[in-house]
């Protein structure tokens, strides 16, 4: 199997020029391998650069739908393996990309090289099967809500509030420590929080029953959702979960170790496309078996020129507004 050093190599051999002609060449042979529609589904988190990348352009986003749009145009199979790297962002996304993939496909493989969390672990869930390898991690369910500048779990400000009615009514007098914090949540803010964790186990729960298990065990799918969910065991909405726990848990995963053609190609196009958003502005990338499909760019990179050295890069900033710019092939 290619490793990530080989595939440098092999770019370096076309002086940069080909990696894209690299990247095609490995998921033409995963597609030969599988015999499947194949599609990548890559975002660039946990790839170090010189220069800040806002969260935000990393995220699944409502933007996507235009990527899986290009890349699925005039593909023809009924049965989709998706190949998915993602840190997670919007439920709302989410939601439309199952929607668009189960309204084109009668089977949809989710096959994780390294990481799908938070909304990219709603994605998986709403596939036939999971195939996750020894390294690979999904991750909780429990929604992020933006205040501020920060992403906040949308459980501790529940849990927040609901330590304050308790103070509150134990000592009167602690309502004057609470009531700043309390009045700067916008009205409605608890209710839009309880509301976004009903809907993200309400549509993991309808997915799992309705795709992996089949209309069938409605109670499974229920307890899956419900822990996936659960931010007081989990504790953080980062925690990786592994095959192990996954399918412990009742998820129907299978090991990527346990196929190894299929494991030497997946990983493949995994290590070529992380050289990409290595050697280049990438930053995320929705592709097809046929190399067509939608890539993003950071302007920063697209600014930067060829000889800019690293203290220039790190001292460059970019607001979430001018972060990207969208590329078609």
């Amino acid at each position: 199997m290619p490793t990530r050093e080989y595939i440098q190599k092999e770019i370096e051999r076309l002086k940069g020029a080909g990696q894209d002609d690299i990247r095609h060449k490995y998921l033409a042979k995963l597609h030969k391998v599988t015999g499947r529609d194949t599609v990548i589904y890559f975002s660039s988190f946990g790839i170090q650069r010189a220069y800040p990348i806002p969260p935000s352009a990393l995220s699944v986003s409502q933007d996507d739908i235009q990527g899986f749009m290009a890349s699925l145009h005039n593909l023809k199979g009924k049965e989709l393996d998706l190949i998915l790297h993602s840190p997670g962002g919007s439920l709302e996304a989410a939601d439309q990309i199952v929607q668009y993939l189960r309204a084109k496909y009668d089977h949809l493989r989710v096959i994780i090289p390294q990481n799908a969390m938070s909304a990219a672990t709603m994605i998986a869930c709403a596939a036939d099967e999971i195939v996750m390898g020894k390294h690979s991690a999904i991750g909780p369910i429990d929604p992020q809500m933006q205040f501020g500048q920060m992403s906040v779990p949308a459980h501790t400000i529940l849990a927040d509030f609901e330590k304050a009615r308790k103070d509150i009514m134990s000592d009167p007098k602690l309502g004057n420590l609470w009531a700043p914090r309390l009045a700067s949540l916008p009205p409605g803010f608890l209710n839009l929080c309880e509301q976004t964790i009903a809907l993200a186990k309400e549509k993991v729960e309808l997915w799992l029953y309705k795709y992996m298990f089949k209309d069938n065990d409605l109670d499974k799918a229920k307890e899956i959702s419900e822990w996936l969910g659960k931010f007081d065991e989990h504790r953080t909405h980062g925690r990786p979960i592994g095959y192990d726990l996954a399918k412990e848990k009742g998820l129907n995963v299978t090991r990527l170790e346990d196929d190894q053609p299929l494991q030497e190609a997946v990983l493949s196009v995994f290590h070529a496309t992380m050289v990409t958003f290595q050697s280049s502005g990438a930053i995320k990338i929705i592709e097809n078996h046929k190399g067509k499909g939608h890539y993003l760019v950071s302007a920063i990179a697209l600014q930067m020129p060829a000889n800019a050295n690293a203290e220039a890069q790190q001292g460059a900033s970019l607001d979430g507004n001018s972060a990207a710019l969208h590329c078609r092939q």
